[in-house]
């Protein structure tokens, strides 16, 4: 383990321990409008935190590979999971995804809000995502465009990509994939101390063809 993966996970186990839940345990709101439509099949979800997406992917029949850099978000995923009756549906892998990546191929691959601590490298993680798509399959990415003040903290102080560049940084070859939506959307937001802010995130849905044209 390198010195910036120990502290990574750390900074995570860390914000994981402040409550018995950070997150909804909801779904994605992009995730479940995206995916709800698609043929069940092997799913990868990218920065899996407490479980809600795989969760949810594996009640509409996913077989769901997730992962994430904190164990404590791991285990209570994985404790989720069994209470919601689909705990053998999904793998839960600990990875530093600057650094090691779950291998094999996927019908879907999410990466819904892949931000962190500190510098990532998400243009390159993003690049591995797409290329553990399957043909025939699907990468579906939101992200931020902006940062509010609070959050500030935990993020690189750089200007978020706008979609346009999210599919520029993949590097997709020619003649191999669908784009099937790229956009930016707002939505309201509630902050720590009750007060609701209205911001802007992206979202992009790319299709692997299954025969190269």
């Amino acid at each position: 383990m390198t010195e910036h993966t120990h502290s990574t996970a750390e900074l995570w186990d860390a914000r994981y321990r402040e409550s018995e839940r950070i997150w909804s345990g909801k779904p994605n709101t992009v995730l479940f409008r995206e995916a709800s439509g698609l043929q069940p099949g092997r799913a990868l979800d990218l920065g899996c935190g407490e479980g809600g997406d795989a969760i949810w992917l594996a009640g509409q029949g996913w077989r769901v590979t997730a992962a994430d850099i904190s164990r404590v978000a791991l285990d209570r995923a994985a404790r989720h999971a069994r209470a919601a009756g689909v705990g053998d549906r999904i793998d839960w892998q600990w990875h530093d995804l600057a650094t090691s990546f779950p291998t094999g191929e996927f019908d879907l691959v999410s990466a819904q809000f892949l931000h962190s601590f500190g510098d990532i490298p998400r243009e390159e993680i993003l690049r591995k995502a797409a290329a553990a798509v399957a043909p025939g399959g699907v990468l579906l990415i939101e992200g931020h465009c902006g940062l509010p003040t609070w959050e500030d903290h935990s993020h690189p102080s750089v200007p978020l990509p706008t979609p346009e560049e999210v599919i520029e940084a993949l590097h997709l070859p020619d003649g191999q994939w669908e784009v099937l939506l790229s956009e930016e959307h707002e939505r309201i937001q509630t902050l720590p101390d009750g007060q609701s802010i209205t911001r802007t995130d992206n979202t992009v849905k790319i299709r692997r063809l299954a025969e190269p044209r």
